[in-house]
């Protein structure tokens, strides 16, 4: 009963929402991270190498047995470091990216927290704290002006 609560009030605060939001959106990301290496950075890639598939090199390790009809008999053994290099252009790309966004989202923070720049709005919650920081100094000050 216990867990059903914790659960009930971690779907109600948002978090839930936040997350499932955040996957689909991933997920949606990363399908054009995908499309992007494949169908645009890699064709010219390989004509550069002279229309080598990069994602189909691999390092055999032990060719397939075959027996006379065509049935395999042993698969091949094969270390696949082409697709290798594929995902981690994956990863590259897509870290670069929210390199990017995060960066940009940091920025525009950091300017909405910023008082005294009358650009973008404050929230009211940084615009309190930064009028409450300015009163107790003027009364530091008031205070050490009495002594």
């Amino acid at each position: 009963m216990k867990l059903y609560k914790e659960f009930k009030e971690f779907a109600v605060k948002g978090n839930m929402m936040d997350m499932a939001i955040g996957i689909i959106i991933g997920a949606s990301f990363n399908k054009v991270i995908d499309v992007l290496v494949k169908k645009i950075l890699l064709p010219p890639l390989s004509l550069l190498t002279n229309g080598v598939n990069l994602q189909s090199k691999r390092i055999v390790l032990r060719d397939a047995v075959v027996d006379a009809s065509g049935t395999i008999l042993k698969d091949e053994v094969a270390i696949g470091y082409g697709a290798f290099g594929e995902a981690f252009l994956d990863f590259v790309i897509i870290g670069f990216t929210v390199f990017i966004v995060v960066k940009f989202m940091n920025k525009l923070r950091n300017k909405a927290q910023d008082v005294k720049d009358k650009t973008v709005v404050t929230p009211k919650d940084i615009e309190l704290l930064s009028k409450m920081t300015s009163l107790m100094e003027e009364q530091n000050n008031l205070l050490k002006s009495k002594k």
